[in-house]
């Protein structure tokens, strides 16, 4: 099910090896971010960065501190400081109906043992005590869910009554399906979210009713009609065929695999660009732009702007489409006399075309934010937030204002 992972079935020793980087020169005239700001507040590895809104966000790592930032000019706005051990997840959630409007919610989880839950942005913190959580992501019904271990755990927020500021997080279920240790946890939309563990388990849940839509158990399963050296060759490396994160819009599903990218397009059901080495390292995030357009960031330190581009289908690469069957996406074929019409069904059609490459962090970028109208923030293992600008825009901006001071000021009509 899962062989377009693993670098496609049944293909010669050759074609399975790794593809290779695709590099770019210093004119890279359609990356827009030609400026940059960095901003220092963290003393240790920074993992997390998330939006509030349109012109803030926070950031969080391992030094347990959350700080909330203008995305715009890169002032620090405010600093959280109720851990006493790194941060492990952190999500926003939205105002509860018994709270008002401005009272949104940043939950934290840490190394600590604790969640914390902050409100207000500038008002007090409220503490309560739980197991230890890897990840965290808010579903319907006032929920969030937790990863902890093997353990899903379903928790409802519990806004305080009036003229009190206690919180509450009631333990609502618990799910015990996987096998090993959770390692990535997202919404897929709506209706649905995705965990995936340690040794390859996917499932997918329903948001509502917290029950398996579907799942993969065989990830690690060899598969008795391959090639018995070429599937131990495969299977020594986990962290090539490992899923790290997952985005989509309204066309496409974009995962990154390993040191690699895909693109999976919902319409089409099948894989329509890959590109297997898009960093030297493992991708640990990805997200789609206007444009056609995606970003990934990397252990190797770099984040990378790609093109989805359309190409002349003359010799397309196969590229099995298994891995998305299991979500409903995808076309359970069951006629295997036909391989030339399958061999054209799953050539891809598309690629992904390097069109940036933003080398400012000294270590593994762990993670990054778009804004539409201030640029990209990323986060570093070297302690560092960068927010990257795009160069055009803010000549403008200064330019603009450097007119609006002089006509403020009379200087622009004694210069005529």
């Amino acid at each position: 099910m899962l062989r377009w992972l693993i670098g496609g079935s049944r293909e010669p020793q050759g074609l399975a090896e790794k593809s290779a980087l695709q590099t770019i020169g210093e004119e890279q005239t359609q990356n827009p971010y030609t400026e940059l700001l960095v901003l220092k507040a963290h003393h240790d590895i920074v993992r997390f960065l998330v939006r509030l809104d349109d012109y803030r966000f926070a950031s969080a790592g391992d030094d347990g501190l959350v700080v909330v930032w203008n995305a715009q000019t890169g002032e620090k706005l405010l600093e959280l400081n109720g851990h006493t051990q790194k941060i492990t997840a952190i999500i926003t959630f939205p105002s509860l109906e018994a709270c008002e409007e401005k009272n949104q919610l940043i939950l934290t989880a840490s190394a600590d043992r604790t969640v914390i839950i902050s409100f207000s942005l500038e008002e007090s913190e409220v503490t309560i005590v739980t197991q230890g959580i890897s990840a965290l992501i808010e579903i319907p019904k006032n929920c969030v869910v937790a990863a902890v271990g093997k353990e899903l755990i379903i928790f409802r927020l519990v806004a305080p009554i009036e003229g009190s500021l206690e919180w509450d997080i009631l333990e609502v279920k618990r799910l015990l399906d996987h096998q090993d240790n959770i390692l990535s946890l997202a919404n897929i939309n709506d209706l649905s979210f995705v965990t995936g563990s340690h040794v390859g388990e996917l499932i997918i849940w329903d948001t509502l009713d917290w029950t398996m839509q579907a799942c993969e158990h065989n990830f690690w399963d060899p598969f008795p009609q391959l090639d018995t050296q070429q599937e131990i060759k495969l299977c020594q490396k986990p962290n090539d065929i490992s899923i790290h994160h997952l985005t989509w819009d309204e066309e496409n599903v974009f995962v990154a695999v390993g040191r690699g990218l895909y693109v999976y397009n919902l319409q089409m059901k099948r894989v329509i660009a890959c590109q297997k080495t898009a960093h030297d390292s493992r991708v640990q995030h990805i997200a789609k732009l206007p444009n056609r357009q995606l970003i990934s960031c990397s252990e190797d330190g770099s984040v990378r702007i790609w093109e989805l581009r359309e190409k002349q289908q003359i010799a397309a690469e196969p590229v099995p489409t298994g891995f998305f069957n299991m979500w409903g996406f995808g076309r359970v074929n069951k006629q295997a006399s036909q391989p030339v019409k399958k061999q054209q069904e799953n050539a891809t059609s598309c690629l992904l075309e390097l069109i940036g490459d933003l080398i400012g962090h000294s270590s593994s970028v762990e993670m990054f934010l778009y804004f539409e109208d201030h640029g990209l923030v990323t986060c570093s293992a070297d302690h560092l937030i960068i927010l990257w600008k795009n160069g055009d825009r803010e000549s403008g901006l200064r330019s603009l204002k450097l007119f609006q001071k002089l006509e403020e000021n009379g200087d622009l009509y004694l210069a005529a």
